[in-house]
């Protein structure tokens, strides 16, 4: 359980980067980056629920 919970905090923590990327106006394929990488680890966390 502690793997899925670190998993989800993670994608959290990226998806909160990706809105401050975005906000920041930093180019758009650094933020699509992030953005690929925060769903993954949401994904994933969901999954080992």
């Amino acid at each position: 359980m502690t793997a899925s919970t670190i998993l989800i905090a993670g994608g959290l923590f990226l998806g909160a980067g990706v809105y401050s990327f975005w906000k920041q106006g930093l180019p758009k394929g650094v933020t699509a980056v992030l953005a690929i990488g925060s769903a993954l680890c949401l994904a994933a966390g969901l999954m080992r629920l």
